[in-house]
C-alpha cells in the first residue's frame, strides 16, 4: 500500500467515523468528553477550542477528499460556533460552554480566538461562505486591538478584555505573562487567514511574528524555542518542548511559503533547519519523540500531538534536505510507532493521549476533552496525503 492510501485510510477509517458519532443533534456541536473506557459523557462541559478544530478538520476533510457527506458535520460545528462561542455582547471567543450551549467559562484568551480564526478561514476555503469570513476579519481585528500590545500578543483576558492569570497555558510551575505556544498558533491562524484572504494589514502581522520568532523566541545558544516569559519577554524556565520544535519548524516554513517573501525565509529558514536537527539528535528514539525536558530531565510520556507533528516535521525536512535521508526514515518510522501502540485498535476508538517510551497506554487519560481533538491527527493525514500524492 502507498503511503497516500496508508494516510487516507487512516483518515476514513478511523478519524472522521469517530468524530461523526460524536455530533450532538439535541444541542449543537459536538460532545466534550469521552473516558478511555470509550463512554461519552454528552453532560460534559465543550471546549470552544475542542468546536474550532473540529470545525476546521471537517472542512479540510472535504477538501481532501471532495466528500460532500462532510459538508454536514462542518456546517454542524461553524453553527454552533457562530451561535454559541461567540461573545454577542463583548466580542470573542469564549474559552468553554455548558452541554447546552450556554457559556460556562467566559475567559477571552488569545489562543483560542487563534483556532477560531483558523477554522472559519479554512471553513471558507472549502465552501466559499462569505460571512465566515467576515467572521474571521472580525476576530482579527479584536486579537489586534484587545489582545496586543507594544511588547507582543496577550494572552488570558476576562470576558471584557482585562487581564487575568494565564493559568489554561501556563505549566511546570509558571505563571506565564506570553508563551511561545500562544504565539505559534496565532501565527498559524495568521497564515491561514491570509492564504484565503491576501489582506495586506495580516502579511504585516506574519512579519513581525517571524521577526519575534527570530529575535526573541529561538535562543541560538541553545538550539531551542524559549517557551514561558514575563511580560517583557525574558525566559522563566529552562524548558525545551520537543513537539512545539518541530511543530514550529514546517508551520514557520509553510508560512513562509505562504507569504512568499524571500527575506523572511532567508531569516527563518535557517532556525527551522536548527530545530529539526536538534530535535532528532536529542528527542527522537525508541521509535518515537520524547515529550519535553525540564531542567535536563526528560519527560519520556510519549503524547499523541507531540507524535503526529514529529511526522510532519521531520518529513517536511526531509523534502527541503533530500540528502538527508535520515528525516524521512525517522517520519515513517514514528508513524509505525503510531499505528501500532498509538492508535487505539477497540472498536469505537481514535488515538491513546499517551503511551509510555516502550508504547504502553496510559488508560487514565480521556480520549476526547477539551484539547483532545481530531486536529494533530487529521491534520497529519491531510499534510501527508498532501506530500504523498
Amino acid at each position: 500500500m502507498s503511503l497516500y492510501d496508508e494516510f487516507k485510510n487512516h483518515l476514513c477509517d478511523k478519524l472522521i467515523p469517530f468524530w461523526e458519532k460524536l455530533k450532538d443533534e439535541e444541542y449543537g456541536g459536538f460532545y466534550g468528553f469521552m473516558g478511555s473506557d470509550l463512554v461519552t459523557d454528552k453532560k460534559a462541559e465543550k471546549g470552544c477550542i475542542l468546536n474550532s478544530r473540529i470545525l476546521w478538520f471537517f472542512s479540510n476533510a472535504y477538501m481532501a477528499l471532495k466528500d460532500e457527506s462532510l459538508k454536514e458535520y462542518a456546517d454542524h460545528a461553524y453553527a454552533f460556533l457562530t451561535e454559541h462561542c461567540l461573545d454577542k455582547k463583548n466580542g470573542g471567543v469564549f474559552w468553554s460552554l455548558d452541554y447546552e450551549g450556554n457559556p460556562l467559562d467566559t475567559t477571552k484568551h488569545t489562543y483560542n480566538q487563534a483556532f477560531a480564526i483558523y477554522a472559519l478561514s479554512s471553513y471558507y476555503d472549502a465552501f466559499g461562505v462569505n460571512e465566515a469570513l467576515k467572521t474571521a476579519s472580525d476576530l482579527f481585528r479584536l486579537v489586534e486591538i484587545k489582545c496586543k500590545d507594544e511588547v507582543g500578543y496577550k494572552e488570558a483576558q476576562s470576558s471584557e478584555f482585562f487581564a487575568i492569570e494565564n493559568d489554561k497555558l501556563s505549566e511546570n510551575g509558571v505563571m506565564a505573562d506570553r508563551t511561545m505556544n500562544t504565539l505559534l498558533h496565532v501565527f498559524e491562524a495568521y497564515t491561514e487567514f491570509y492564504r484565503v484572504s491576501r489582506r495586506t494589514e495580516v502579511a504585516e502581522r506574519l512579519k513581525w511574528i517571524m521577526d519575534t520568532i527570530g529575535l526573541k523566541i529561538f535562543n541560538p545558544a541553545k538550539r531551542r524555542q524559549e517557551v514561558f516569559f514575563d511580560n517583557d519577554m525574558n525566559s522563566l524556565i529552562d524548558l525545551h518542548s520537543f513537539g512545539h520544535d518541530i511543530e514550529t519548524a514546517w508551520l514557520v516554513d509553510r508560512g513562509t511559503a505562504v507569504l512568499g517573501d524571500e527575506h523572511y525565509k532567508k531569516l527563518l529558514t535557517p532556525i527551522t533547519n536548527t530545530l529539526e536537527a536538534e530535535i532528532y539528535n536529542i528527542a527522537y528514539y525508541n521509535h518515537s519523540l520524547a515529550n519535553e525536558s525540564e531542567n535536563g530531565v526528560v519527560n519520556e510520556w510519549r503524547i499523541w500531538w507531540v507524535q503526529a507533528e514529529a511526522v510532519l516535521g521531520f518529513y517536511n525536512a526531509w523534502q527541503k534536505h533530500p540528502e538527508e535521508n535520515k528525516y524521512k526514515e525517522a517520519a515513517l518510522d514514528i508513524w509505525e510507532f503510531i499505528k501500532t501502540k498509538l492508535t487505539d485498535k477497540r472498536d469505537g476508538g481514535e488515538w491513546f493521549w499517551r503511551t509510555d517510551k516502550d508504547g504502553r497506554p496510559d488508560m487514565e487519560k480521556p480520549i476526547v476533552e477539551p484539547w483532545k481533538c481530531p486536529y494533530h491527527n487529521g491534520r497529519l493525514c491531510i499534510e501527508m496525503m498532501k506530500r504523498t500524492r
